[in-house]
């Protein structure tokens, strides 16, 4: 992947902070809340490298019962949601997202202009329409929406380049220490899990000041 630091416009001295690497799973709801921590990251003029990561290998194939979201944490994800402006219903399972992750590696480095758009789409799918992500045919669906070429894209998961390329992401993350998702590399500090927007803001403030 590549880390290297651009430049801006303001000077051929001035080198840009390296991007902010950050690891995810669709089925995380702290990622999917964690959207909202990466916008206040690039609208403080950092880039960010969206890494997939599975986070529960152990699901099977078919998927397992999510069971009931009761209790403090469940809440506070619905009222973070709320404040991020994202729609929350809780999906009835959890679906094995390594097809999809896989998908949304290859998507990122083979048509990056809508890897965004992507990887948006599988949020939704899972955390607003309840649609399974461990069926291709959403997982096509989706990709089809924002233009990716589906014979490429079905060829590559079909022949492990796009598995290939997922294991790659994850094994940067296993270098950097990450144990859970949502995790992110600013600044070469590892964070890990939802933290307050503010403290987003001030780290992104101090990696734009070493730059």
């Amino acid at each position: 992947m590549d880390t290297e630091a651009g430049r801006h416009g303001r000077g051929a001295d001035v080198v840009a902070p390296l991007p902010v690497l950050h690891w995810f799973d669709f089925i995380c709801p702290f990622c999917y809340v964690g959207q909202q921590r990466n916008d206040i990251l690039v609208g403080r003029g950092l880039d960010i490298v969206h890494l997939p990561f599975q986070i529960h290998p152990e699901i099977p194939p078919g998927g397992i019962e999510a069971g009931p979201r009761v209790g403090p944490m469940y809440r506070g994800l619905e009222r973070e949601a709320a404040d991020a402006g994202l729609p929350l219903n809780w999906p009835a399972r959890l679906p094995d997202t390594r097809t999809a992750l896989a998908a949304a590696e290859w998507v990122r480095l083979r048509s990056p202009d809508v890897s965004g758009d992507f990887n948006r789409g599988l949020f939704a799918a899972h955390f607003v329409l309840g649609e399974d992500l461990g069926d291709i045919d959403v997982i096509e669906w989706h990709a089809n929406e924002v233009g990716v070429d589906l014979d490429a894209l079905r060829a590559a998961l079909a022949d492990g380049t796009a598995s290939a390329l997922l294991a790659e992401a994850e094994s940067a993350g296993a270098r950097f220490g990450v144990q859970a998702t949502p995790s992110w590399l600013i600044a070469g500090e590892l964070i890990s899990g939802l933290l307050p927007q503010s403290e987003f803001g001030r780290l992104a403030d101090k990696a734009m000041s070493r730059g």
